[in-house]
């Protein structure tokens, strides 16, 4: 259970098109990252697969069965929002039982399906707390569970960490990945931070301007991107680009290069370069390089690199890293 088909998909509002026709098919259990910058249509996509918004044409199929007309509430998905919704007046334990409340079911049933989800998620200290006196982590956690208990068909999240400060996005992300691998449920989850993308999906699908660009796996989409929009999307710090003689070389319009596959030298080098503002994380340098007739490249060095503002350095792209890309910004294989 958990298979999602979306056949010839397409929404609009009034005259305007956001959703152009989309097929798409996600797997039973699998992880799937909805990515893309604002507005480009994944939480849109996201409503209208939990049946929140109306599909325009087109069809969605759950488990194999016709879906597009069904409410939303018999569609057996469970969606997780970027506000945590929760009742500031109840307790997690009813907070987390309130959908099977609603729904009828026995008390000792209820009971068994709180103290479940309250062990998964470690939650099982704050049951008799109310969201007041929880941290975000923590109230995102309870937001979860109230959803693990309908034991859904899928999971639905539409972007449940930006609301968090940095630590606990890193340590939400980890727990939701490791959530997906104990409860081997579908999973479908839109965010606009690349990182996350990379870090949790088995499938992701990048969007931009309500059109799926690609989909494949991280590495799929790291190491052999569809186009210029998924090769500067997917990555961080993001491909450097480059157009002019350098691209003509290489019969293409534009080339692009990581910048994990530049070398930098002080003596030889594909081009010669000045250092501008380096940024020093530690495990990694990023150097910000002007080269003549080449534009501004940012070149990623392992640990600390023994360059300053203003020095003369050697940049070489790595044999095989080069990416090249035709007048319509389509790779070139």
């Amino acid at each position: 259970m958990g298979s999602i088909k979306l056949n010839n998909v397409t929404k609009s509002f009034g005259n305007v098109e956001v959703i152009p026709p989309l097929d798409l098919d996600i797997n039973e259990g699998e992880f799937v990252v909805f990515v893309g910058p604002s507005g480009c249509g994944k939480s849109t996509l996201l409503r209208l697969i939990a049946g929140l918004e109306d599909v325009t044409s087109g069809s969605i199929f759950i488990d194999g069965n016709e879906a597009t007309e069904v409410r939303p509430a018999r569609r057996g998905l469970a969606m997780v929002f970027q506000s945590y919704a929760l009742y500031p007046h109840m307790s997690v334990r009813k907070n987390i039982a309130f959908p099977l409340k609603m729904a009828g079911i026995d008390q000792a049933e209820i009971d068994r399906k709180v103290d479940e989800a309250s062990n998964v998620l470690n939650l099982g200290d704050y049951l008799d707390r109310r969201p007041g006196q929880l941290s975000g982590g923590q109230r995102q956690r309870v937001a979860i569970g109230r959803a693990i208990v309908r034991e859904p068909k899928a999971f639905l999240f539409d972007e449940p960490l930006s609301n968090l400060d940095a630590a606990l996005r890193v340590n939400m992300r980890l727990e939701i990945s490791e959530l997906h691998k104990k409860l081997k449920t579908t999973m479908i989850y839109v965010t606009h931070d690349q990182i996350e993308a990379m870090t949790m999906a088995d499938k992701i699908v990048v969007l931009h301007a309500g059109k799926v660009e690609q989909v494949g796996s991280p590495m799929e989409l790291y190491r052999s991107p569809a186009n210029l929009f998924v090769a500067g999307f997917i990555g961080s710090p993001k491909m450097n680009f480059i157009e002019g003689p350098e691209a003509h070389d290489r019969k293409a319009k534009t080339i692009g290069v990581r910048p994990e596959h530049l070398l930098l030298s002080a003596d030889k080098g594909t081009w010669r370069g000045t250092i501008g503002v380096s940024e020093h994380l530690g495990s990694d340098t990023f150097f910000h390089v002007t080269v003549e007739g080449v534009g501004n490249l940012t070149v990623r060095a392992p640990g600390e690199v023994d360059y300053s503002y203003g020095d003369t350095v050697y940049i070489t792209p790595e044999d095989g890293k080069v990416y090249c890309f035709d007048e319509n910004g389509e790779a070139i294989r």
